[in-house]
């Protein structure tokens, strides 16, 4: 457990949570599941995390250890400084789970495309997660950006540009440290993660 603590939660599956993260300070978020993490400049709300900006500055499709979380205005945003996720990558591609998106895989009878039986098709997922606990700052659903999808690794075809979900997730509790470089706002989500059963996921803010 990292020193100095400044706050620490348990966030349910298909739950969320949004805190201030303060230039210096790290975010450690721990589990064993898909998380969406969308980051905003406390102090300029209009500025937020770009994917886009995310892999062309950087060069890569895939960020780790010493990687960068990139705003829309080009800046680093927060910087990985640990990551104890080894048994795959994490995404910048996919974008976020919804209700919509629930709901029409449903219709179209694609809910057969998960490895396990689907019981009960979700009635909201990340987007409305994050639209919810990002309110108090008065972010509009339109303005959340596409997230850092924290252990969630694709496959990608280098021809065709292909993606594909897996089941490849943290053998055992995996966390990501994230150190911020200016006044953050966060917002994460827990993915309700229909390619497994989704477990809680621990966040916590800490001195460095």
């Amino acid at each position: 457990m990292p020193i100095n603590v400044v706050a620490q939660q348990m966030i349910q599956p298909n739950t969320g949570l949004a805190d201030v993260v303060k230039k210096g300070l790290r975010i450690r978020v721990s589990g064993l599941n898909i998380v969406d993490f969308v980051v905003f400049n406390h102090d300029n709300l209009r500025e937020r995390f770009d994917a886009s900006r995310t892999r062309g500055n950087q060069g890569k499709l895939f960020i780790t250890k010493c990687g960068y979380l990139i705003s829309k205005f080009n800046r680093p945003m927060m910087k990985i400084v640990e990551d104890t996720y080894t048994e795959g990558t994490h995404d910048l591609e996919k974008g976020m789970c919804s209700a919509y998106t629930y709901q029409r895989k449903a219709r179209l009878g694609r809910m057969g495309e998960y490895p396990r039986e689907i019981r009960e098709v979700p009635d909201h997922g990340c987007w409305e997660n994050l639209s919810q606990v990002l309110q108090p700052w008065n972010i509009l659903p339109e303005d959340i950006p596409s997230p850092f999808n924290i252990f969630m690794t694709m496959e990608i075809d280098g021809k065709t540009g292909k993606l594909g979900n897996t089941t490849i997730r943290p053998s055992k509790m995996a966390h990501v440290d994230l150190e911020a470089e200016i006044n953050c706002l966060v917002g994460i989500s827990v993915c309700p993660d229909l390619m497994i059963d989704a477990k809680p996921v621990e966040v916590v803010i800490f001195e460095s």
